[in-house]
């Protein structure tokens, strides 16, 4: 059986207020394409990037699933933590009649079986949930709160029940796996309390993982995170994005390659002088740039080689930064940027009596709010 995992598309995103909307539309048509041959297309969560997406985000979703519908292709869905479970669970009892299935309420777990030249293969459909969830449905209410190890391993034993024995299963879950590699595009938990143990997927041939954005396995090759299909943020930039193909033999071996796929606008992450970045080509790609020497003006100065500049930082060598915090109260940082923008401004440098009477009037400043 060949499978197509995917995750993490969070339809309707932006990226520093870029709507992404139609890259996302882009790398969907890619994976439609990959999806041509495939017995099954396993979308592990976070579909939307938010519990009430905009209006493009769910036509494109739509038109999405209703082309695979056309192609008899079965597609099965959880809902991510983005996700609203009411809103991605609608019409889902309609769409079973598609071969499409949407599992994102904590009811029992869902099963859904496919077959292929060998026989059935079973497939466990875990949504996110938040541990109370599972104690409040399937637990005395005075019992013990639950981790979210304990109650990913309630919830998996329990659909493991359902699994006849020496059948070949394939799990989906939206979790964090202890080992997992983050990025700051993901909505972070505090701490490692939602730290997942991969070994409660044991006796699955094969895991298809969503919420980390990079494609990575966990502690076995059949572990696996497909990763969103697009870079969602700045430190993404030096990832590949792909999604993953699984081939399930008739023994359950799963033997998983990655497919790339090739955005509309990369998303990139520049560092160096302002005069070091005015050299670059001329691109419409996502741009962060990172200048290591003070300003002034700089994005309008970029954005003619940068028309999709979205972001501008600045990263100051540290015994720079250390001294300007050494002399602020005196007002001596402050001072430096003025006279950088008075420069900018006139075409002319700022006269010393100009920085000296700027200086004093920064320190006077400085000591009134501290006596306030």
């Amino acid at each position: 059986m060949k499978l197509l995992h995917t995750a993490d598309w969070h339809l309707g995103k932006t990226l520093k207020g870029q709507p992404l909307i139609e890259d996302q539309r882009h790398i969907l048509k890619q994976i439609l394409e990959i999806a041509k041959d495939v017995d099954a297309v396993l979308i592990a969560g976070d579909v939307y990037d938010r519990g009430v997406p905009p209006v493009d985000a769910v036509e494109l979703f739509d038109e999405t699933l209703t082309k695979l519908a056309e192609r008899k292709i079965p597609v099965l869905i959880i809902a991510g933590n983005h996700d609203s479970a009411t809103r991605l669970s609608f019409g889902s009892k309609l769409f079973e009649a598609r071969g499409i299935h949407i599992a994102s309420k904590v009811d029992k777990p869902a099963q859904v079986v496919l077959t292929d030249d060998f026989g059935e293969v079973y497939f466990t459909l875990i949504p996110y949930f938040e541990p109370g969830e599972i104690h409040w449905k399937f637990f005395d209410k005075d019992s013990e709160r639950l981790t979210y190890n304990a109650a990913n391993k309630f919830y998996v034993d329990s659909a493991r029940i359902g699994i006849p024995e020496g059948k070949r299963s394939v799990a989906m879950a939206h979790v964090f796996l202890t080992g997992g590699v983050e990025t700051e595009s993901e909505r972070k938990f505090v701490g490692g309390t939602a730290n997942v143990d991969a070994q409660i997927f044991t006796g699955y041939n094969y895991v298809a993982l969503g919420h980390l954005h990079r494609p990575q396995r966990i502690t076995a090759d059949h572990i696996r995170y497909a990763g969103s299909p697009l870079k969602y943020s700045f430190d993404e930039a030096n990832h590949k994005k792909s999604v993953t193909l699984v081939e399930l033999d008739g023994k359950g071996t799963a033997k998983a390659d990655k497919i790339d796929l090739t955005p509309r606008r990369d998303v990139r992450l520049l560092t160096g002088t302002l005069e070091d970045l005015l050299r670059n080509d001329r691109t419409e790609d996502y741009i962060c740039a990172r200048i290591t020497k003070r300003e002034i003006n700089a994005a309008d100065k970029l954005s003619f080689i940068f028309p999709n500049l979205l972001s501008v930082e600045f990263d100051l060598p540290q015994d720079v930064s250390a001294g300007d915090a050494a002399t602020f109260d005196a007002g001596g940082s402050i001072a430096d940027y003025f006279a950088d923008f008075f420069k900018a401004q006139t075409g002319e440098t700022l006269s010393d009596d100009y920085r000296e009477a700027m200086v004093e009037f920064l320190s006077d400043l400085a000591a009134s709010d501290r006596e306030a």
